[in-house]
């Protein structure tokens, strides 16, 4: 079994906060070779490298600990999708802050506890999404969403025209590599 510490700044200026994260976690059994950490202020999985790591290297009865859920997750749904795939590997989740531990009958239903208002508000808050948008339609007020990558599609076809690979186009117009593929595949079709 390891125990393992996850430590993350949004900036390079917050180096105090990671060096109090990483205190925190050599507090709570990690040691500094078990800790993984990383300053970057995204929180898509595919972008924090260290966190993809540890997560890989997890096995039955390890612990990932967390100084705090904004330092694993940007809410308590997606925390919930980490913590299945912890669960997964047979390991477990410590918040230092929230004072949970998924090893512990206490720990798991204070984490089941958080997890269920998480998605009763996710719930509530769709209801009411469908009741606006139901009453900006009968207003004649509600247009939908505004298409985003077909707008750029111009720019892919001009950035495709100069060779960028399909990945490269997605960066510098920051639109996902599906709606790349999309735009130039509905450009072949025409």
């Amino acid at each position: 079994m390891t125990v393992y510490g996850y430590a993350r700044t949004s900036t390079v200026e917050q180096v105090a906060g990671l060096a109090d994260q990483i205190e925190k976690l050599k507090d709570a059994g990690c040691s500094d070779q078990s800790i993984y950490r990383e300053q970057i202020s995204s929180v898509k999985m595919e972008d924090r490298v260290e966190f993809v790591k540890v997560l890989a290297g997890l096995k039955v009865g390890d612990v990932l600990v967390f100084s705090s859920l904004s330092r694993a997750a940007r809410s308590m749904l997606h925390m919930i999708e980490i913590e299945a795939r912890v669960a997964g590997a047979g390991a477990t989740i410590r918040i230092l802050d929230l004072a949970i531990d998924t090893a512990t009958p206490s720990g798991r239903l204070t984490f089941n506890l958080f997890a269920s208002i998480a998605q009763f508000e996710r719930e509530n808050m769709l209801e009411r999404q469908k009741v606006g948008i139901a009453a900006a339609k009968k207003r004649g007020a509600y247009t939908g969403r505004a298409p985003t990558a077909q707008a750029k599609g111009a720019r892919v076809h001009s950035l495709h025209g100069k060779g960028l690979t399909k990945q490269e186009i997605a960066d510098a117009c920051s639109i996902g590599i599906a709606s790349v593929y999309r735009i130039l595949r509905a450009q072949a079709r025409s």
